[in-house]
């Protein structure tokens, strides 16, 4: 069976949600911690650092930007592998699971030097790590918990957490990325299959 045309943004929307939520969460649990940013989308392609400041105002939410993207889309007999064989050429005849590699980008204000140039103090520093660190722990529990729940079934959703990176700082941002690659199970038709 062939995927939905809304599989994948579906899955997407679903992750950033989770995270968002988790995120929330955190800033409630511990003082200071920022929750989710009020720029919060799914992006076509890779994420753009458009924002890690705070554009939008204390009353919309915190600054910073946590975007979801597609990386990858693939076909997969045994997930997470990559099939490598040549499919028919006759007909449709797709996979058991198509597996799709999404990005969770979190970007939060680094600091920076002062206005006569001197580097951020060491405190800021150290408030800066925090808040990276438990951003890091909370989108990486939240995946971890959530993915599975988007899936039918007694076991949920099969998927694979990749490795998590920290990012920048660069242009007075400095975050995290996350990658989950999650399995798609057929549901549709193929194009221009007849019903059966």
């Amino acid at each position: 069976m062939a995927l939905t045309a809304l599989a994948v943004n579906d899955i997407a929307e679903a992750v950033l949600g989770c995270v968002c939520h988790a995120l929330q969460e955190a800033a409630e649990e511990i003082e200071g911690q920022p929750g989710c940013p009020c720029r919060s989308c799914v992006v076509p392609g890779l994420s753009a650092w458009d924002s890690c400041d705070d554009p939008c105002g204390t009353a919309e939410g915190p600054g910073g930007q946590l975007t979801v993207n597609l990386a990858r889309l693939y076909p997969s007999s045994n997930f997470p592998a990559e099939d490598r064989e040549v499919r028919g050429v006759r007909g449709c005849q797709p996979p058991h699971l198509t597996a799709a590699e999404l990005v969770v980008t979190l970007l939060r204000c680094a600091p920076s030097p002062s206005e006569d140039g001197c580097p951020p103090d060491c405190a800021e520093l150290s408030e800066a790590s925090r808040i990276l660190h438990v951003d890091a722990v909370t989108v990486y529990n939240a995946l971890l918990c959530c993915v599975p729940a988007t899936g039918g079934g007694r076991r949920g959703r099969k998927f694979i957490l990749g490795a998590q990176r920290v990012l920048g700082p660069e242009g007075g941002c400095v975050g995290i990325e996350q990658r989950v690659t999650v399995a798609l199970p057929g549901c549709g038709k193929c194009p221009g299959e007849e019903q059966s």
